[in-house]
Order: C-alpha cells, then structure tokens, then sequence
C-alpha cells in the first residue's frame, strides 16, 4: 500500500462541484448486511435468505477504509458517519472507529444504527472515539414496528439500545422515524410523546424513493409540514437554527423547553442546493448522491497501489463534476431509474 503522509496532515478547503458545493462530510459503509429487513430499506421478499451479500474479498478492510477517510479529510472532509447496512455486525467496529479518531481535521464521528446491538456494544464504541449514534425506529407499536422491520423484532431492543448510547455518553441521540401513510402515520405523536422531556432527538423522515424495491409510491409520503402542524396543535413549536451549514433536518423547539424534534424532507423541502455529502460503498465505490444508480471504484486503485495523490485527483475530479439535484428534479420518469439500494449506500 502507497501511503503519501503529507497530504493527510494538510487538510484542504476541497473542491467544489458544478453547484459550488463543497466536500463535508463522507459516509462510510462498512458492510451490506443486517440482522433486520425493513420494507424502506431491505425488504425481505427481496433480501431473502438466497440473496447473495458480498463477499469477504470484495469488502474493504479497515486498513483500506481508514486510508480512504484520511484521504477524504486532506479534501476538507471534517464529519463521518458509519452506516451499513447494520454496522454493528461488523467484526471489531471499535478497531475501525479507533483508526478514524487519529485522522487530522476529522471533528466528528457519528454512527447509524438499528440500535438492537448498542446494549453490548456503546461503551466500547464510546472508548473507541464514537461521538454520536442515531438509532432508526419507525414506532413504539410492537406489532407496526415488527412488521415494519420485517423480522417481528418488538419495540424494547431497541429502547434499551438507546438507553446505552445514552449511558454511555453517546448523545444527544437521535431517533430517526421514516412516516408511511397508511403504515405507520398514527404513530407520529405516541412518538413525539415519548421522547418530549428527554435528551433524545426524533426526527421524522419523509418516506423517499431510494433505490428500486422498496414499493415507493407519493401518496404514501406524509409531508413534514402535516406531521409539524399535527405535532404543533399538541405541543406548540418554535423554529430553531441549524446546527451547522448544511445540516439536513430541519430543527423544532417545543415552546414549552422539552426538547425539540426534526424534519428530514427530501421529497416536499429539498435540500439539495447545500449537499455537501459523499458516500462510500462497503466494497469501496464512491456515491456524490443517495440517489445515484452508479458510483465510482475506488478499490481497484488502492488495491493496485495507487499513491494518496492520484486518489486525491481522482476524488477531486469525481466531486467537481458533481450535479446531482435529483429530489429537485424527481417525477414520475426519475423515480422508475435504476438506484443503488439503501442497504447498499448506508442512507
């Protein structure tokens, strides 16, 4: 493996794309497995017990993702997030998080999870250098949520994974809700009730249109400014500011100081004007989009031993062609394209 050090300790502003967008953030896979099969993400009439996961061999080590990261920080990348996946099933996460945590410019690590492992793991993971998780749960009804989740897995796993996150100092953690009319839409304020009080996070997600098996239909999106005025007649709201350029959800205070939620809206409120998100597959391709239905290899040149500067060119020239607005452009011809899968990508 070529290694060129100098590039790593000398972080750059990074490129920007054809829309003046800069470098940010990177999404790291880790694997394309899970232990649940959720209908949004990994249906289970499709990821059934036949389908074929990558491989070991086609998967990147950590060594290779490491290297990747630090090459993606000497591009202006300061946040990561590791996804899958679950990226609890991968072997020795806390190895991997540790190899992160030495990366100069590097100021954020987060981690997206389903949650059922955080009670084994959170206290290793918060050894390792994690500062943050955001946990998916789509209800606080066992029987929704089971089917949801496509395993009959009830509500309390998961809780109890946010319990630990919490306990061990990784917060304030998020809850992402992903709201399907007709599926799961009277479960927005037994939700909002819930976690109203706590340090815990929720944040709604309009149900989108990634990759090609997850059944997306428009009028199965609960827009965010129904679930807002739902939330609002209850619990009166304020706006309140992001936390950072570029932030995704848009934030909500409770008027009364419990706690605030957040909206992620990709399909009514777009948000593609400041994307500055690249994503990184578990066998090393690099996505500009959640949309996207191709990406860029990355593994062959590592593995060909490829210098850090010639993937810095590469990098660079991937990002400044960069165009991607497709939830400002989506219709009933982009929604048919071929898109990578959501298990495949990390969300």
């Amino acid at each position: 493996m070529v290694t060129d050090n100098t590039l790593a300790k000398t972080p750059l502003d990074g490129p920007s794309d054809t829309r003046n967008r800069r470098l940010r953030d990177l999404r790291i896979s880790v694997t394309d497995r899970c232990n649940l099969r959720c209908t949004y993400c990994m249906p289970a009439e499709v990821f059934g017990p036949d389908y074929k996961f990558l491989p070991r061999s086609e998967i990147l080590d950590y060594e290779e993702l490491a290297r990747l990261a630090r090459v993606f920080a000497g591009l202006g990348v300061s946040k990561l997030r590791i996804t899958g996946g679950e990226p609890l099933l991968r072997r020795d996460l806390p190895d991997f998080i540790r190899m992160l945590r030495t990366i100069p410019g590097i100021d954020d690590i987060a981690l997206t999870t389903n949650g059922i492992l955080l009670p084994k793991m959170s206290e290793s993971l918060k050894q390792a250098g994690l500062d943050r998780v955001t946990v998916s749960l789509d209800s606080l009804n066992d029987e929704t949520f089971g089917k949801l989740n496509g395993r009959g897995v009830g509500v309390k796993p998961v809780l109890e994974g946010i319990e630990a996150a919490q306990q061990a100092g990784l917060g304030p953690v998020k809850v992402n809700m992903v709201v399907q009319r007709g599926v799961n839409n009277q479960d927005i304020l037994p939700m909002a009730e819930h976690f109203r009080g706590t340090d815990t996070v929720l944040r709604f997600i309009e149900f989108m249109d990634v990759g090609t098996t997850n059944g997306w239909r428009m009028d199965k999106v609960v827009p965010s400014r129904e679930i807002k005025q739902l939330i609002d007649q209850n619990w009166a709201l304020e706006s309140a500011e992001p936390n950072y350029p570029g932030e995704v959800a848009r934030r909500w205070r409770y008027k009364d100081g419990r706690g605030e939620i957040g909206f992620i809206s990709s399909v009514t409120n777009t948000f593609c004007g400041d994307c500055t998100r690249a994503r990184l597959s578990a066998r090393g391709e690099l996505y500009t989009c959640l949309f996207a239905g191709t990406g860029t290899d990355l593994r062959a040149p590592i593995r060909e031993g490829k210098s850090d500067a010639e993937l810095v060119e590469l990098i660079t020239n991937v990002w400044k062609r960069r165009d991607d607005r497709y939830s400002e452009i989506r219709n009933e011809n982009t929604t048919n394209l071929p898109k990578a899968e959501m298990s495949y990508l990390g969300g």
